[in-house]
């Protein structure tokens, strides 16, 4: 829950913005309308968010969430998934009863109150949830966090495994890293931000060390 408008950042941290950047905007814009003292944060979580002690950052990356909320003094997190889900005002598209399952990535595992959101999110979007048998806090890893200290076969192994205990072709992940897994896997991500703006999710890049390499590329520099 938004205290009030005083010290609220939005970060779409480092994966969303090289994935598709115009969404930076269009999601500011939605949070202004209800929120107008939210500023645009870019800082990576990997560096100090340069923000007054009490500050809230409202973000979309499960990793972003974890580390703000956890390294920094004085900095509280917010998944937008609960501030959109709280002011249910957004124009949600209708899904028309579409079944989909969902992986909850590692970072949030202990957030129920955002594994809640998500479903509810998806309900208002009127999309029907087959739970795979590890889901919200017992889901599991889908692979992705395994490199670099694994053999990368092992990587891509550990995905496919993850993917294939999904029941659904269609599965929900709220994660940019989650997209490339659950395509190597063999199944169809449709990231939670693409639904909401009734768009496609694009795999672009799935080979893990080119991904991660041009995902530190941009983390050094932000």
């Amino acid at each position: 829950m938004l205290k009030n408008d005083i010290g609220l950042y939005f970060n779409p941290g480092c994966a969303l913005s090289i994935y598709k950047p115009e969404k930076e905007r269009q999601i500011l814009e939605y949070l202004n309308q209800n929120h107008p003292q939210v500023e645009l944060h870019k800082i990576c979580c990997r560096h100090e968010p340069k923000l007054p002690s009490g500050s809230t950052i409202i973000n979309v990356c499960a990793g972003c969430d974890k580390r703000f909320g956890t390294l920094y003094e004085g900095i509280e997190t917010i998944s937008l998934w609960e501030v959109i889900d709280e002011l249910n005002n957004f124009p949600f598209p209708d899904y028309r009863g579409r079944k989909m399952s969902i992986h909850d990535p590692c970072p949030v595992r202990n957030k129920p109150a955002v594994h809640s959101a998500v479903r509810s999110l998806l309900g208002k979007m009127n999309i029907e949830i087959a739970e795979a048998q590890a889901h919200g806090t017992k889901s599991v890893c889908c692979g992705d966090s395994l490199y670099p200290s694994c053999d990368i076969e092992k990587v891509y192994a550990s995905m496919k495994k993850r993917a294939e205990s999904m029941p659904c072709e269609d599965v929900v992940v709220y994660c940019v890293s989650c997209i490339k897994s659950m395509s190597v896997g063999g199944k169809t991500p449709r990231h939670l931000i693409d639904l909401l703006f009734y768009e496609d999710t694009l795999p672009q890049e799935t080979n893990t060390e080119k991904w991660h390499t041009e995902l530190d590329s941009y983390i050094a520099n932000h």
